[in-house]
């Protein structure tokens, strides 16, 4: 596998796990500066590429840790040359773009980083709600960081732009379809500056749940509270984010054995990625937000 990026996410996850993991090897690593792919290369053992062909040329699939501006672009390449791809969400930086992705990757393996999905006590949760919340259930999902006031994600500039909308909101969405049923729509949507935003979503089965997000609270470590109440039910996880890295490898266990013909295909795909990316835009427009633009800071 290769790995493009060199910013805080690809340092404390993509190449620790990526080098870690039994079924890959981290053959090359890219960044737009080359000294940030060599010092981050040499700490994993791999070796930096000169540009994106030289590491293409070397590996079977790509791992991607770049914001969605660049990401949108840069997948699609290697999508073309036949790699198969993790990538980050959301997708690119805006819906026709990551539409256009998901077409490039069609008949490859692919898989999305919803690492909540990998933690085991959120798992755990998930299980424990039936299927089937109608009407009589509704659930919520709360987030609360203030990884935007400061420390090494204030100088993302994607984040910047539409906060915690675009980096927690497909996580949360993504937590409520799986618990819930299917995001049918989105009921309401509204921003508070600086960072606050709260969304109701409608689901397949009649159920309905609602969304807080925000990066920009005095809150550290970051707060994650999850309640599902009514006809399904009650039930309620708390508790801070759990080991990004270690779900990641699970991730890895699921990609590798997908691409390898080993299991099944991903249920976390691309796919799915631009499901949460419609919807994402669906809030932005009710609540008079524009779409990304600009910003390549690293991830």
């Amino acid at each position: 596998m290769g790995l493009v990026g060199g910013g805080p996410w690809a340092r404390r996850v993509h190449g620790p796990a990526l080098a870690a993991h039994p079924g890959t090897e981290l053959a090359a690593v890219w960044t737009r500066r080359p000294e940030i792919a060599a010092a981050l290369a040499d700490g994993l053992g791999s070796r930096a590429a000169a540009d994106l062909d030289e590491l293409l040329d070397a590996v079977d699939a790509v791992a991607f840790a770049v914001p969605p501006q660049v990401q949108g672009a840069l997948a699609v390449r290697a999508a073309a040359a036949g790699k198969h791809l993790v990538c980050e969400k959301p997708l690119a930086a805006d819906l026709t773009a990551a539409r256009a992705l998901a077409e490039a990757a069609r008949g490859l393996t692919s898989a999305v980083v919803l690492t909540l999905r990998y933690d085991p006590r959120i798992r755990a949760w998930l299980d424990g709600i039936p299927d089937g919340a109608g009407p009589d259930t509704v659930g919520a999902v709360r987030w609360l960081s203030g990884s935007l006031l400061g420390g090494q994600y204030a100088a993302s500039a994607w984040r910047a732009e539409h906060g915690a909308l675009l980096d927690l909101g497909p996580h949360a969405i993504d937590l409520l379809g799986a618990a819930l049923g299917p995001v049918t729509g989105v009921g309401w949507a509204h921003h508070d500056e600086p960072d606050l935003w709260r969304l109701g979503l409608d689901h397949a089965g009649g159920a309905h749940s609602t969304v807080t997000l925000s990066l920009r609270l005095p809150v550290d470590p970051s707060e994650i509270e999850l309640t599902v109440f009514g006809g399904a039910g009650r039930h309620e996880l708390s508790g801070g984010v759990g080991d990004a890295t270690a779900c990641y490898a699970r991730l890895l266990d699921d990609f590798v054995a997908a691409a390898c013909r080993e299991g099944p295909p991903v249920g976390l795909d691309i796919a799915h990625a631009v499901t949460l990316q419609e919807i994402v835009e669906r809030a932005l427009g009710l609540a008079g937000q524009p779409v990304m633009s600009g910003g390549a800071a690293g991830r």
